[in-house]
């Protein structure tokens, strides 16, 4: 009975088991395959990572930390965590890394919880301004228990005012100031944030989930020196599994930032995304991420002139990270507007608020792109010369004769496959 109970049970494939899954799956894979990926949020892992997401280790629970675990059997999770510290450790020259969190915002919430009481003061940057849910928002744990404070970037060039942030810390005294967001697209001055959190005897954190890849590859600041703590996230220009770090110059933190994310906020160890994190580390300790890391620097900075040639706004000008944002508001078009024209272009974007702002998340008045994923595809900057000339088309399109928008997307959707049938990805993955 037991034999047919479990008939199938370890070698029959997902198509024959869910057959409506696997065909969504395979879709999927279509749709990464036939279209220029542009969120700056997302990248194409190697066959490797895949590999260790889809291991046995799967089956494995733990709980706890290498060599103190609260179960039995984990002679290989201890070895695999181990070697992902030590990467993380090498790769950011940092002494502490915890590879545990399972994104980067609960890699945040750990540092909440390690560093300030609910109640307490916190200073970070605005949603509104690009920084990150997870750093205050009101719809947000962090926002709904922590006195939140916020500071913007200037109106007239989008950029961050180190005097003003200093004069807000001076003012409100907070207990932990963030750096770093989700959709600014310069480089942060994290040793004057550190004078700031020191003048007032506050904990820095520098969230640098969105370009820890360049740092990575040595072409973007590291915040590490600096920051009291660092988060991270192992997906984005790391080019890894979806999954969080917390990273810190300073060794004497691993207790307390180690028990914020376990028992804290989190229970067992997702070991399979561990290991997957570990693979991409070790990805990027070669030499040949600093070539990525340069590329990914090349291709967004000529994305975002390309844009701006093309009559587009580009908030602050340009961009020192994988991403940028086009305000169209000097179009009278909205984000979800732009972004699902693009989108049935072949060209896959987000809708994005940008500084100033009055449309509502839901609406946007703006737009992000990033270069992080056409990247490890293998487009180089005459690609994203290309891919800007045609964002522009479908966008001024949408402002200057919506009537003919649906023959100027299928065009354009020939020409982006057309793009992508050069720079093919995996061949029967699923």
């Amino acid at each position: 009975m037991a034999d047919n109970l479990h008939s199938g049970y370890f070698n029959r494939g997902l198509d024959a088991v869910d057959p409506e899954i696997w065909r969504a799956l395979q879709a999927e894979e279509e749709r990464q395959q036939d279209g220029i990926e542009l969120i700056a949020s997302e990248n194409i892992v190697s066959r490797a990572t895949l590999e260790a997401l889809g291991s046995s280790i799967v089956n494995k629970t733990v709980e706890g930390y290498p060599g103190n675990r609260y179960y039995g059997g984990a002679t290989q999770a201890d070895q695999i965590e181990s070697i992902a510290i030590e990467r993380a450790n090498r790769l950011f020259n940092c002494a502490y890394a915890n590879v545990q969190p399972h994104s980067g915002s609960q890699a945040n919430l750990a540092v909440f919880l390690a560093f300030v009481k609910p109640g307490d003061t916190v200073l970070s940057m605005d949603l509104s301004a690009g920084g990150h849910l997870s750093h205050g928002s009101r719809a947000n744990l962090t926002g709904k228990w922590f006195d939140i404070r916020h500071y913007g970037v200037r109106p007239d060039d989008g950029l961050l005012d180190y005097d003003d942030v200093e004069t807000q810390a001076k003012s409100c005294l907070p207990k932990l100031i963030i750096c770093g967001g989700s959709a600014y697209p310069r480089a942060v001055d994290f040793e004057r944030f550190r004078r700031i959190a020191d003048d007032v005897g506050a904990i820095l954190l520098a969230d640098m989930a969105h370009f820890a890849g360049l740092v990575a590859g040595g072409v973007h600041p590291n915040p590490i020196p600096h920051a009291h703590v660092s988060t991270a996230t192992t997906y984005k220009n790391l080019r890894g599994a979806r999954g969080g770090m917390i990273l810190s110059a300073d060794e004497s933190l691993a207790r307390k930032l180690n028990s914020a994310v376990f028992p804290g906020v989190q229970g067992s160890v997702m070991l399979n995304t561990v290991a997957a994190k570990a693979v991409c580390l070790g990805e990027a300790l070669r030499p040949e991420f600093k070539t990525y890391a340069k590329a990914v620097l090349d291709n967004a900075r000529v994305l975002a002139s390309t844009l701006a040639a093309c009559g587009l706004d580009v908030v602050t000008g340009g961009t020192d990270t994988p991403l940028m944002l086009v305000d169209l508001r000097g179009l009278s078009l909205t984000g979800d507007r732009a972004s699902e024209s693009l989108e049935r272009a072949g060209l896959t974007c987000n809708k994005n608020g940008i500084p100033g702002d009055s449309q509502p998340p839901t609406v946007t008045s703006g737009l992000r792109f990033g270069v992080s994923a056409g990247t490890t595809r293998g487009f180089g900057t005459s690609e994203f010369e290309s891919i800007g000339q045609l964002i522009a088309e479908v966008i001024l399109g949408l402002a200057n004769n919506p009537t003919s928008q649906d023959q100027l997307e299928k065009r354009i959707l020939t020409k982006a496959r057309a793009l992508t049938g050069r720079f093919p990805i995996y061949a029967d993955v699923i």
